[in-house]
């Protein structure tokens, strides 16, 4: 009947959103899911998504799903990048070597052989595979953050008072500072100690309460913490802190931001925040500024990962910090944010698979910050649509709607109609057989 041809089903429609790379737990869809879950709940049968069910669960979301249908997202054909990341994944699990991190207790206790991965760009565009549910201690991860929470808190100026902006060449636990007295960088241990003395005289508010912290990952890393209390008093020695600081407290606070506990889920939504200038890319919400993150990626790009950062910045050429829990976060900047997580470290302390998956990464996309995106063909750009890709868009434009299209390859151009059709006839334009969509625009033959 025409009513049937005018409606899909709650799994097209979901399996649809996902297509796209967006996910029904994607905070903008809310409503949008709430609406679904109440018609199963009063329905008996299959759920049909038709014309009046539409109208409610699109509400506020009409921009964000003409976006995703007409692959407008940064990722136009996210299926296709998906299978290629998931093809990295794959060969990357299979590298072998390096050490489970074991002078920290807690980190100890963890499978050599877990491996996740999780995307999500600058759209809110997100995909998994592997271990990706499984939680994990940011560690050093977590000092990127940190500054850029301080620097969008405080001011650059007053921040870089207090520490450098220079590359170490050292350990990132090393008692040493730079010329000036000050540590070298925010991303070696004293330069974050010092910064969460800032936070936690300047800035007592500055974790939100919904933060989990692994207590017994904090309790281990306070027993076995010598070196970093070794830190503590030959800062406190040099005068490194701010006045009235308490340097034990600061110490405190800077195990507690190590233990916060993330899913490679949830870290790579961190991630995309930093490449999407300090917006959440999946709330909207801005939790930094333009400053804050513009600086930390920059020192996240010449000092994130540890004295390997001068060979991680000319092969991979991304700004990334590595943490010793095993976890990479790597920041494509504009386009999305990764966090790689696998425990067992190489000689300096960054995970085995994690490096090898970001060298994997710019071998296959343009993603080195100094690929030319004009003249070297050798390598995909997922931003770009194939070119029989764009002629199909073309076709479907002409499509009469709604319509049925019965080959797989042309699947999702049909929901994509559908879709269309929907929401022209919300704007109340009179829908007719012989009624054509071309570029967005109503057209008679």
């Amino acid at each position: 009947s025409a009513k049937n041809n005018n409606a899909m089903s709650k799994q097209v429609h979901i399996e649809a959103l996902r297509s796209t790379g967006l996910w029904t737990s994607d905070p903008r869809l809310r409503d949008c899911m709430r609406h679904l879950r109440r018609s199963m709940q009063e329905s008996a049968g299959t759920v049909m998504v038709d014309q009046k069910l539409f109208r409610k669960c699109v509400g506020a979301n009409i921009l964000l799903l003409t976006q995703a249908f007409r692959r407008k997202f940064i990722i136009p054909d996210f299926e296709v990048f998906a299978s290629n990341m998931d093809q990295l994944y794959y060969s990357t699990q299979r590298q072998e070597g390096g050490h489970v991190a074991d002078y920290i207790p807690q980190l100890a206790k963890f499978s050599p052989n877990l491996w996740g991965v999780s995307l999500c760009t600058v759209d809110g565009q997100r995909h998994s595979a592997g271990d990706t549910k499984v939680p994990f201690c940011l560690q050093s991860c977590v000092k990127p953050l940190e500054y850029a929470i301080a620097v969008h808190e405080i001011g650059t100026e007053h921040v870089h008072r207090y520490v450098g902006k220079e590359p170490s060449g050292l350990k990132f636990n090393q008692l040493s500072l730079n010329d000036e007295d000050k540590p070298h960088n925010p991303m070696v241990n004293a330069g974050a100690i010092v910064i969460s003395s800032l936070l936690k005289s300047g800035v007592p508010k500055v974790l939100k309460p919904s933060v989990c912290i692994c207590l017994q990952s904090f309790q281990s890393e306070k027993e076995t913490g010598d070196r970093n209390f070794a830190i503590g008093y030959y800062l406190k020695e040099k005068k490194c802190f701010p006045e009235n600081a308490d340097m034990i407290a600061a110490l405190d606070f800077y195990f507690q931001l190590c233990s916060i506990e993330v899913t490679c889920e949830s870290g790579c939504v961190m991630a995309a925040t930093l490449a999407n200038g300090g917006i959440c890319p999946i709330t909207g919400e801005r939790v930094l500024s333009a400053e804050a993150v513009r600086n930390t990626l920059s020192l996240m790009h010449s000092c994130g990962m540890y004295d390997f950062s001068g060979q991680f910045a000319f092969h991979v050429g991304l700004p990334a910090k590595s943490g010793v829990s095993g976890a990479v976060l790597l920041v494509v900047p504009n386009i999305m944010g990764i966090m790689c997580w696998s425990p067992p470290l190489d000689r300096v302390g960054n995970s085995v698979r994690g490096i090898h998956f970001c060298q994997e990464l710019v071998s296959l996309f343009n993603f080195h910050n100094y690929d030319n995106l004009r003249h070297f063909a050798r390598k995909l750009d997922p931003r770009r649509l194939s070119l029989d890709d764009r002629v199909r868009d073309r076709l479907c434009t002409k499509v009469p709607i709604p319509t049925r299209v019965k080959s797989a390859k042309m699947e999702r151009y049909s929901l994509f109609m559908h879709f269309s059709f929907y929401v022209y006839s919300d704007l109340e334009l009179t829908h007719e057989k012989s009624t054509t969509i071309r570029s967005g625009w109503r057209a008679e033959k």
